[in-house]
């Protein structure tokens, strides 16, 4: 048993609220390390595999994936003492359970989730970047980041915004999806995969609608998902920053959980400003988090503010502009910031446990 040595605290330990906080950080260290396994079943197609097939042997599992039975076996005794998948020991048998798949396996559902696992992937091996970053001042580009960043928050955002973009978020904007079904034009900044891009071209087939992210590869990737829908007749992707995409009179202008990682967010909503059509509306879509730190001591404030160490703060920086705001800035920086920018009408106009949305307009 460790001694009451009074280390960081002037005086003698609790030692039942030292063993508490050592088992839940022991409790996230299994969850860091078992992140992997999750990875590895989402992009494997285990979870899918199993999803509805009943109960599986490891051999039944690994022969349905194409996969090596050993490995199989190992994941699935992961799995289980992480209690995502249940184990009968009478039949040697695996369930992937119904509501597990719900969240795990497919990603046309809203409670998909099993994208941020990938993105994961490359938070840690920025880990030396980010420690420098921390000595220095200088940020951690996006661009710095592996593939496995980009894919994996677009396939982490994508059932979310497919749940919730064209049936609640357009639909609390005033007069916007009626523009939409007669013909708009549409910015979408900082579109990355341009996922939010074609499910709002699907939906409303008479606009027009223009991604644009600084991020070449991410456009590239943005083409092909586009091309594949077959949506090339009103959709394009161009390389550009949130401050000097081409175009002008756009009745909506978008920014979907992006405006937080630029540099010059002021500089964006400036712009934006300036290539609204008269009547326009921007939608700003930004991390339901709080400026307050105590505020965000739940599990998605906690997953939110690590990721803005890891990825939002750094990229931000990495821009070297005039404001670095984090992902949890709070509603009345980002109010303050449009003023300034111009568009002084801001209103929230939609929520969820992720996201805030706002209306913003001159």
């Amino acid at each position: 048993m460790a001694t009451s040595s009074g280390v960081g605290s002037g005086g003698a330990l609790d030692q039942e609220r030292v063993q508490a906080f050592l088992e839940r950080v022991i409790t996230d260290s299994g969850a860091a390390v078992a992140g992997l396994c999750t990875s590895l079943g989402d992009r494997l197609g285990l979870y899918t595999a199993m999803a509805g097939a009943g109960p599986l042997t490891s051999a039944q599992l690994a022969a349905r994936t194409g996969l090596v039975e050993r490995y199989v076996r190992e994941w699935l005794a992961a799995q289980v003492a992480g209690e995502y998948v249940s184990y009968a020991p009478d039949t040697d048998t695996y369930l992937l359970p119904a509501e597990h798949a719900a969240v795990l396996a497919d990603p046309e559902l809203p409670t998909y989730a099993a994208g941020f696992f990938t993105a994961m992937q490359a938070l840690y091996a920025t880990e030396d970047a980010l420690m420098e970053a921390f000595r220095t001042g200088e940020g951690v580009g996006w661009e710095e980041h592996s593939t496995a960043l980009f894919a994996g928050t677009a396939k982490f955002f994508r059932p979310g915004y497919a749940a919730a973009l064209v049936p609640e978020w357009l639909a609390a904007l005033e007069g916007v999806r009626e523009k939409l079904e007669r013909g708009a034009r549409v910015a979408d900044v900082g579109c990355g995969y341009g996922y939010s891009t074609t499910l709002m071209a699907r939906a409303f087939p008479r606009s027009q609608f223009h991604g644009f992210d600084f991020h070449r590869p991410s456009i590239e990737a943005a083409r092909g998902i586009a091309d594949e829908e077959g949506l090339a007749d009103r959709v394009s992707f161009e390389v550009a920053t949130a401050q000097d995409y081409p175009g002008e009179d756009f009745d909506l202008i978008t920014f979907f959980d992006c405006l937080h990682d630029t540099g010059d967010p002021g500089g964006a909503l400036h712009h934006a400003e300036e290539a609204l059509a008269d009547g326009g509306t921007c939608m700003v879509v930004e991390p339901n988090a709080s400026a307050n730190a105590q505020e965000n001591a739940h599990p998605v404030g906690r997953a939110l503010t690590a990721a803005s160490v890891a990825v939002c703060l750094p990229s931000a920086l990495a821009q070297h502009g005039p404001r670095a705001l984090g992902n949890h800035a709070g509603e009345e920086t980002m109010r303050e910031i449009a003023d300034e920018a111009g568009l002084h009408h801001w209103r929230l106009a939609a929520e969820s446990p992720l996201n805030r949305v706002y209306a913003v307009g001159r």
